[in-house]
């Protein structure tokens, strides 16, 4: 049963650790850094990933680059939710990682991982193109590690509750100004 498993593991595995395709998702100066990773002089095709989609059902990866409001984080969750599973997240540069230089903002999120499972961290303001392609080849290593087996787990890590009331989420301070609260 194991070898049945382990080459089927090999087999899923190598195709999707060799497709992935990113969800156009940036907010900031990071978001210049991602656009150049595409261009040819660093060329992320040849990691299989020059496919970056508009539409989140077509997308298995998000590259979060740059700072995300606490506004933008009910849609940056949505976006999550609509994705195809199985589904993996980099986190892009100091602000989408720690809040970065506006860390002492009020409106500020201190890192996704407040929202979303994050699988990888690339801290920089903002990272190089090189520290982008040598993140993407680090989760397609933690790709091809993973098993048929453990897949209940990893969904189970994913998952996150819908942000019907974004305000009770730990670290967010969310205050209305002016505007009816939703």
């Amino acid at each position: 049963m194991n070898v049945i498993v382990s080459s089927v593991d090999k087999i899923l595995n190598f195709g999707k650790s060799n497709s992935l395709w990113p969800l156009t998702f940036a907010t900031s100066c990071c978001g210049i850094e991602l656009i150049h990773t595409a261009l040819a002089d660093f060329d992320i095709a040849r990691f299989g990933s020059e496919v970056f989609r508009g539409s989140p059902r077509q997308a298995d990866l998000l590259i979060c680059a740059g700072t995300i409001t606490a506004k933008m984080a009910p849609c940056l969750v949505n976006l999550y939710n609509q994705m195809a599973e199985p589904k993996y997240v980099i986190a892009m540069g100091a602000c989408a990682c720690s809040g970065g230089m506006f860390s002492d903002s009020y409106n500020v999120i201190q890192g996704i991982d407040r929202i979303l499972p994050v699988d990888i961290y690339l801290p920089g303001c903002p990272p190089k193109p090189e520290a982008l392609i040598d993140a993407l080849i680090k989760l397609q290593k933690g790709i091809k590690n993973e098993s048929i087996l453990k897949r209940k787990e990893e969904l189970k890590r994913h998952s996150i509750p819908f942000l019907d009331d974004i305000e009770n989420v730990e670290g967010l301070n969310i205050e209305y100004f002016g505007v009816d609260k939703p």
